[in-house]
């Protein structure tokens, strides 16, 4: 039925009431918008939308307040826009626009409200699936959020919307962590339902979100009064963590990989002597974990035996440092590797899109591979088999799975898609202790309760900053057991200075857990082959910062349990807990750690630094103060034996943590 009156008009929708389905404005054209009202309903603020019709667009507001608006070139496909609307009118629950496209076919969008949001879908008749792409003007937004990981050796702005975004392969298939997912600081979110790479783009005012070989662009917009609403409802979509991963033991203490100490240069006595070291600097963890070149070649799943001539040996010398071994493993088999053969006489590889009847192949770090087939379950279980084997023949005990499950260049197999790619890796991996390393596995896959690491990032200042804002991503994407890249970082670069070192150890001694890897007693700088020697207290300072992550256990896993309760984050962005207070909206280097700790740690030159206090009463463990909120502490004293914190009386938790931190 067309929309013709202006009158409002009352319908049910959903235990619902809409109204005012069409508003026509005095203007000639009486179809030049057509607006519907969601009113408020218990936690929901109501909302309303108008299609502007002049030319194919949706405009979301709250109580007069513009919240999200398409772009003037709103839906686009192939080359083509959107235009004019002919017609708006009401199907069910839906409302239903039918508009002209500049390629002369015909474009319909239907949006179906609910309390708290409204399905966002449109298709084109007569077109082939291929790219279909929503446009948002970012002035009307306020910040952008989300989206996780921008892509490595690329700045990760904060917001997102504050800088420049280019993903044109984000995709269930990345080895970034990323979700289809973008909220703002309006307390609205976009998710975009996909289960096919997209390209995702935020510049010059605007944010494009094209997703590929699609019939139809399919999305939910969740409009809340608050951004952790927002939150919570995509998690509603998605799925919280059904457990933790990680044991207590990881979470306590830091997992060392020997990735950043010594990169591809590395043989048995130099991992047991790192190890000893570690030990005997009062460091150590849980683990030791020996990264990349420690097979005869890439895929082989076997120990190369002119650098570590008795694997036995080294895993009994671990173990008898009281800490667990892993090993780095990947799903690519380099093509001068004995196991490609195999997999390849037997079906075990993912095969070409050009050509199905020859294995895919694709270049990564380390040469040329082909990737296991996880949709074939006899290539699952002799990959299996190999790491099985390699637990009861060494003492193994658990693996770092690193490489991507699936790589948009090769063909699925029976019928799955990228997406289901992630799910295959998730549960195979789900087998094996990740040793709190986890798996870099997204879209849609937060059920599984991986710990979650950052992507390699630079041994800089900048390095750290991006690393901590990738984190936060990541943790508000529905992933809570997060850590950031390895401390100090690992780009093959020149070591961290000191000062980045410690500086980072204590930013992660203050995240849900520690991955590390530079030794701070010495290490080597792998660009010129020469050691390098950091002076004596290096130590003793990340000593500490361990030391304060081990004083928290007790609360970080009070924290883990809420995670798996309720799917609440626990490295999160202050206005999650704090929703009117917009001076947290554009900083990154103040969090909060579950409800109670403030982390304010100092990710740059310097010994003082600004601290932002929310509203209410916060404790001091340094100076044992309670400083009043709602102000900042302008040049806090934090000499590089200081790391910033601050606990919130009266929130859950903090009468445990006040003791653990001053003990």
């Amino acid at each position: 039925m067309q929309l013709r009156t202006s009158r409002p008009a009352v319908c049910a929708a959903v235990g619902l009431v809409l109204t005012g389905v069409l508003a026509a404005p005095a203007a000639a054209d009486p179809l030049s918008a057509a607006t519907f009202s969601v009113p408020r309903r218990g936690d929901a603020p109501g909302y309303q939308v108008r299609v502007d019709t002049a030319r194919l667009g949706v405009t979301v507001s709250r109580g007069g307040e513009t919240l999200l608006r398409t772009a003037p070139d709103a839906f686009t496909f192939g080359g083509a826009v959107a235009t004019r609307v002919r017609s708006v009118s009401k199907q069910g629950d839906t409302v239903v626009a039918e508009a002209d496209s500049s390629a002369g076919k015909a474009v319909t969008l239907r949006l179906t409200p609910h309390a708290d949001r409204f399905d966002l879908r449109w298709s084109v008749a007569g077109e082939p699936a291929g790219d279909r792409a929503t446009h948002f003007d970012l002035a009307t937004s306020g910040h952008w959020y989300g989206g996780g990981e921008t892509s490595e050796g690329k700045p990760q702005p904060y917001p997102l919307s504050a800088g420049v975004v280019d993903e044109p392969e984000f995709s269930p298939a990345s080895y970034m962590m990323q979700e289809p997912y973008f909220t703002t600081s309006k307390s609205v979110g976009v998710y975009v339902r996909t289960a096919q790479p997209m390209k995702v783009a935020l510049a010059q005012g605007r944010a494009d979100l094209t997703v590929t070989g699609a019939s139809e662009y399919s999305s939910t917009v969740f409009v809340e009064s608050s951004r952790r609403a927002v939150y919570d409802d995509y998690i509603g979509e998605v799925g919280k963590p059904a457990k933790s991963d990680a044991t207590d033991a990881e979470y306590a203490s830091p997992l060392w990989n020997s990735w950043a100490q010594y990169y591809r240069n590395i043989d048995q006595d130099k991992v047991v002597a790192w190890a000893r070291d570690l030990k005997a600097a009062n460091v150590a963890g849980h683990t030791v974990q020996l990264d990349d070149k420690w097979e005869s070649n890439y895929g082989n799943l076997t120990f190369d035996a002119k650098t570590f001539p008795d694997p036995k040996k080294l895993v009994a010398d671990i173990h008898g440092m009281g800490q667990k071994f892993g090993l780095w493993t990947t799903f690519w088999i380099n093509l001068d590797s004995a196991n490609y053969g195999y997999a390849r006489d037997h079906g075990y590889l993912l095969h070409a899109k050009a050509d199905p009847a020859q294995p895919c192949t694709v270049t990564w770090w380390n040469g040329t591979a082909g990737i296991i087939d996880l949709g074939n379950p006899q290539a699952r279980d002799w990959y299996t088999g190999n790491l099985r084997k390699l637990m009861a023949d060494y003492g193994v005990d658990g693996f770092k799975f690193d490489t991507r499950f699936f790589d948009d260049s090769c063909a699925t197999s029976n019928g799955l898609t990228p997406q289901d790619y992630q799910k295959l890796g998730a549960d195979m991996t789900d087998q094996f202790d990740q040793q709190g390393a986890g798996i870099r596995t997204h879209w849609g896959n937060q059920r599984y309760g991986f710990v979650i690491r950052a992507v390699d990032a630079d041994t800089t200042w900048d390095g750290l900053r991006t690393s901590l804002r990738r984190a936060s991503a990541i943790s508000t994407d529905g992933y809570p057991f997060v850590e950031t890249d390895m401390i100090g970082g690992s780009e093959s670069m020149p070591p961290p200075s000191r000062e980045v070192l410690v500086r980072w150890a204590q930013a992660a001694s203050l995240m849900p857990l520690m991955y590390a890897s530079t030794s701070p007693v010495s290490t080597v700088d792998t660009t010129t082959g020469q050691p390098v020697t950091y002076p004596a207290d290096t130590a003793r300072l990340y000593a500490d910062a361990v030391r304060t992550h081990s004083k928290l256990a007790g609360y970080i896993q009070a924290q883990v349990k809420l995670a798996v309760a309720d799917g609440s984050p626990i490295m999160r962005p202050v206005f999650f807990d704090f929703p009117a207070d917009h001076r947290f909206d554009t900083i990154d280097d103040e969090w909060l750690l579950g409800p109670a700790l403030l982390a304010a740690p100092v990710i740059t030159t310097g010994t003082t630094r600004d601290v932002v206090l929310p509203a209410g009463l916060w404790f001091d463990p340094h100076t044992r103060r309670i400083e009043i909120g709602g102000r900042t502490l302008h040049g806090y004293p934090a000499p590089l034996d200081t790391t910033p914190m601050f606990v919130r009386l009266g929130a859950p938790g903090s009468a445990a943590l006040i003791t653990a931190l001053t003990h």
